[in-house]
């Protein structure tokens, strides 16, 4: 499968602190790839690595197999990014704002900017003045100004930031949308583990500048068995092996393990045997939150 980023043991120096140290990893053609790690872990000094606001110390970084160190203008051709918050020209509509964009990048009609706009669902409100734009709507129509060009690769640092619910679930769909259909390339960088969890095929993880996991999420939030969930009455004398023997966390009405499916009619037979009334067992797979806590926390 074709590449279209590549980074390559990329290092960022500040003085003596190192930020990013030793950075590798591809994203593949047509796949949302998710962009994780805690606060001040290198992400967005990452990004903006590779969209050129900030200069590599060591390593190279390849868009569409061309080196950013070489020919930086050929290779940020292929990118449309939102570092940050998208800024716009507040006493202009969000059409003018597109139209001038347009303008500076060249060769961009004005039926492409009414693609974009009903796109990012912007079409009633883009002859508005983006001062009277709420965040969300900025973040849309800098969404629509990231597309007129049409790039390979999409680079995203939290995109779904103030949005509500349903706008949330509207740009999932947009980008999954342009990954499947249109075949772009998607890097997206986000707090909100659930939508990533939705959103992306695959993920990386990177802690104090150095890359931790790069993984296919379904396999990745798979990895270490599932929760399953007891409801019971009282537990007694159990309680104590429940806890040593398997970590269980417990609640009101029962407790919840990490197990594989194999333990439970272990665990059943152990509470049937000490006279616990078990009402029901329920499995609950292991969120990428869930998963991104275990790796980050130590």
């Amino acid at each position: 499968m074709e590449n279209i980023l590549q980074l390559k043991n990329v290092k960022k120096t500040i003085g003596r602190k190192t930020i990013i140290n030793g950075l590798s990893f591809m994203v593949r053609k047509g796949e949302v790839f998710g962009f994780l790690g805690p606060n001040g872990a290198g992400k967005t000094t990452t990004i903006r690595m590779i969209v050129g606001l900030m200069d590599i110390t060591e390593g190279d970084i390849f868009i569409c197999g061309t080196s950013i160190r070489k020919n930086f203008e050929e290779a940020i051709g292929n990118v449309g990014a939102i570092v940050e918050n998208p800024e716009m020209y507040k006493f202009l509509s969000g059409y003018q704002n597109l139209l001038q964009y347009s303008r500076m990048h060249g060769g961009i009609p004005k039926s492409k900017i009414s693609e974009v706009v009903h796109l990012v669902g912007l079409a009633d409100r883009i002859h508005d003045k983006v001062k009277t734009y709420s965040l969300g709507m900025r973040q849309r129509l800098g969404l629509a100004q990231c597309l007129l060009h049409d790039p390979k690769l999409l680079i995203l640092d939290e995109p779904t930031n103030g949005l509500d619910p349903a706008g949330i679930r509207e740009i999932r769909d947009h980008l999954r949308m342009l990954a499947r259909e249109r075949g772009m390339s998607v890097i997206v960088s986000s707090h909100l583990l659930s939508e990533m969890e939705q959103m992306c095929d695959r993920i990386a993880i990177i802690q104090d500048g150095e890359l931790v996991q790069v993984q296919e999420v379904n396999a990745f939030v798979a990895e270490t068995g599932s929760k399953y969930s007891f409801e019971t009455g009282p537990l007694g004398d159990m309680r104590g092996w429940l806890q040593s023997e398997w970590g269980a966390v417990f609640s009101d009405d029962g407790f919840t393990v990490d197990a594989k499916r194999e333990d439970i009619p272990f665990i059943l037979k152990k509470l049937v045997g000490a006279d616990v009334a078990v009402f029901g067992v329920k499995a609950e797979s292991k969120t990428l939150e869930d998963r991104f806590l275990e790796i980050t926390a130590n």
